[in-house]
């Protein structure tokens, strides 16, 4: 209620603003400002009680008790009083112990001096008046329970709850009625998003299943796929014409046009021969070229012959037989048409050189046909075998475009609950927005110096870590839209490079640098390895400097940090191409060693934490064994478009060039799959374990899977979000695009 109460507060602000009336306005400023329920607030009200408290004043907390009466429990029912009674005596208890503990007597003798009338007469205080006369109360068995932090801590958390449960209670007016219309709003919406989904994704499947059927249908011969409108009948018909046909022509049976010369046989019955699969005769193929023109010709001659031998046949001086043929004809007729038909077929198919793709030669030579498997069960599973090699690991569901910047992107993150997303500018706009269930601006950050590091806070994940280029660092409340505190980190180190915060939310990394002597222009090479830089780590709940780390051999500017799942390894890259191991229960450096040649771009640990991922400037994917030092596990050799510096022509040779700043590869949820840059998109690649490569082999880390496309600029930041059922990616690129694709996994 009292998140819905403020909700309200804002848009009747926002409607006062709108209509012009300022004096109203302010009367409600004024009123919300001394609002003694505090918005319905219960964790406020709570707050004032103890103010009151710690700071002895009795006439205030009496004076409010005595509002809450009568604004809140008077509309309770009797049964109900009792309980009120029972938290008004250990409130006033409560009092009572704080200035005892505080050692504060005059304020206890002068409690039971004002409350003596009121108090005297009730059963409850009777033992209480000789408290002040007392010694050491907490020894005292009578008092010693109200001393112990176990009974105020269960009277807050009743008062706590009595509240909440009365609010909860408490006829509403219809204005505040909207913000639970709102909600179940945005859940069905959610849910509808969600079966638009599930319904896109069953029907992709049910066409890619159909169109693989049909792939495999049209792969068969023609005849083969009529074979099952013949009947009996025409079967024993297609027979009886063969036998009559070899009588005819005893020097070369029906098969002897199709079948190499070397796998004739002449010995067999032909029944055996009819009888044999289709399939069978045509898999086991292997004509040599010159035989094509040849078999041309003999399947002409077939054609030829035939009818004579049916003829022949039909004419023998049998009457039994002719008064039967007499009596078919018109049956034998269209049964002898259809039969034909299928017989034309099946020569053309035999007789016909193979299609292929490439165009003939000067001299005329066609290529051999490519020789097929003589058992049908390997060209099925081979056949099978390839489309699901084909099939991809994810289906692209949607792409959405997000373009509320107006420059290059330089960071783009989503925090971990997965419902918002932060995205800085070269221009140190920075844009929190949101992509469920639709696109939407939470708030925009301007800033007055240049920022060029961000990082979401784990815990809460609201709040937002911003780092300057004048050597602060700023805490940001992305729902108060607000600073909550600002730290000045140090005046020679003023460039704040990276940011990253523990599992845990109670500390973060910052890694800070000297100015560039080449300058800090985009263009300019990013940071020279003379530049001095410090790792420092900081305590987000008292918002102070707890260390600095140790660098060897000397202080240079670390350009990426990230922690594993637990908070206890922190792996860095810096611009002297070192990878540093560091840790977190220590506060010491594990390990380090030299990775790239250059400087090291970005880094990130593996899913199960044992091998550490980075990406240098010398343009390499290099995957290390962090339990032996400088071990490579794989290695692999990246385009430029994914590993920069970032290049965007235009006319008239304009050049905008940008060096790596933020994210340059991402991992899936299951850690097989990899989302890095590109010129026009995201590419996803599955990632080679290590049992299944080696250095020596020659073999490829990745296996590119999937392009997400739709870019027309370079991209230059990466993420992947599984937080929800359908992983999200975000490339982000340097016209200020980014795109945000769903996509849905396929479990094999």
């Amino acid at each position: 209620m009292g998140s819905a109460v403020e909700r309200t507060d804002e848009h009747v602000r926002e409607y006062l603003i709108y209509r012009g009336f300022t004096n109203t306005l302010k009367h409600l400023d004024n009123d919300i400002k001394a609002d003694k329920e505090k918005g319905f607030r219960v964790d406020k009200i709570i707050d004032q009680l103890q103010q009151f408290v710690q700071s002895f004043d009795l006439a205030g907390l009496k004076e409010y008790w005595l509002y809450l009466d009568k604004r809140l429990f008077s509309r309770l029912e009797d049964v109900y009083r009792s309980t009120v009674n029972k938290l008004r005596i250990s409130l006033y208890r409560y009092y009572i112990i704080n200035t005892v503990q505080k050692g504060n007597l005059e304020k206890t003798q002068e409690f039971f001096q004002k409350q003596a009338s009121e108090l005297q007469g009730q059963a409850e205080w009777r033992d209480w008046f000789i408290l002040p006369f007392i010694s050491s109360p907490e020894q005292n068995p009578a008092f010693c329970q109200y001393f112990s932090r176990q009974w105020s801590d269960t009277f807050l958390v009743s008062l706590h709850n009595f509240l909440s449960v009365l609010f909860q209670c408490m006829p509403q007016p219809v204005l505040l009625s909207f913000d639970a219309e709102v909600q179940k709003m945005t859940c069905l919406m959610e849910e509808n998003e969600q079966l638009r989904q599930l319904l896109f994704a069953l029907q992709t499947e049910s066409r890619d299943q159909r169109d693989r059927d049909e792939m495999i249908h049209h792969k068969l011969p023609t005849y083969v796929q009529n074979m099952d409108r013949l009947g009996d009948t025409e079967l024993d018909l297609v027979t009886s014409q063969r036998a009559v046909s070899t009588a005819t022509t005893p020097t070369r049976n029906f098969f002897s046009t199709f079948l190499p010369q070397g796998r004739r046989t002449p010995g067999k019955p032909m029944q055996a021969i009819s009888g044999s699969s289709p399939s069978q005769a045509a898999m086991g193929r292997k004509d040599p070229l010159s035989n094509q023109p040849v078999k041309s010709k003999e399947a002409g001659q077939v054609k030829e012959v035939k009818p004579a031998s049916t003829q022949s046949s039909t004419s023998e001086p049998v009457s039994s037989q002719s008064q039967l043929s007499t009596n078919q004809s018109g049956n034998q007729n269209s049964r002898h048409k259809r039969i034909q038909d299928h017989e034309k077929e099946r020569k053309e198919l035999f007789s016909k050189p193979p299609q292929t793709s490439e165009k003939k030669g000067e001299l005329g030579e066609v290529e051999p046909p490519i020789e097929s498997s003589s058992e049908p069960t390997d060209t099925s599973n081979s056949r099978s075998c390839g489309a699901s090699q084909e099939e991809p690991p994810f289906i692209k569901l949607s792409q959405e475009e997000y373009g509320e910047h107006h420059s290059s992107i330089m960071h783009c993150r989503v925090d971990c609950s997965g419902r918002r997303v932060a995205s800085l500018d070269v221009d140190g706009v920075i844009k929190v927005w949101s992509f469920n269930p639709i696109m939407q601006t939470k708030a925009t950050i301007m800033s007055k110096s240049p920022l060029m590091s961000l990082e979401w806070a784990t815990k809460p994940d609201r709040l937002l870590l911003l780092g300057s280029g004048v050597g602060t660092v700023r805490l940001y409340d992305t729902e108060a839209k607000k600073n909550l505190y600002e730290m000045n980190i140090d005046e020679a180190h003023p460039r704040i490079l990276s940011l990253a915060c523990s599992p845990s939310g109670s500390s973060f990394v910052c890694s800070a640098a000297a100015h560039s002597r080449s300058g800090s222009g985009e263009s300019a090479p990013r940071l020279p390895i003379t530049v001095s830089g410090q790792l420092l780590l900081w305590d987000t709940k008292t918002v102070k400097q707890q260390l600095q780390f140790s660098l060897e051999p000397e202080p240079v500017a670390i350009n990426c940090t990230a922690f594993n799942h637990n908070g206890n390894l922190l792996v860095t890259g810096a611009a002297d191409g070192v990878i540093r191991l560091f840790d977190m229960q220590r506060y010491e450096s594990a390990m380090s060693w030299r990775a790239h040649d250059g400087e090291v771009y970005s880094v990130e640990f593996s899913y199960d934490e044992n091998t550490v991922f980075s990406i240098g400037e010398d343009g390499k994917f290099i995957q290390w064994n962090i339990h032996r030092c400088g071990v490579k596990q794989s290695e692999q050799i990246l385009p430029q478009d994914a590993t920069g510096p970032f290049v965007l022509s235009g006319y008239s040779g304009y050049k905008q060039v940008q060096i790596p700043r933020g994210r340059l590869f991402t991992f899936d949820s299951e850690g097989q799959h990899v989302l890095t840059c590109s010129s026009s998109g995201g590419l996803i690649y599955r990632v080679s374990t290590p049992s299944c490569l080696s250095l020596a082999s020659g073999e490829s880390a990745l296996e590119r899977v999937l392009s997400l496309g739709g870019h027309k600029a370079p991209v230059v930041t990466v993420d992947w979000c599984s937080a929800v059922d359908c992983g999200t990616c975000l490339t982000a690129s340097m016209d200020g695009k980014i795109k945000l694709s769903t996509l849905l996994a396929q479990k094999s």
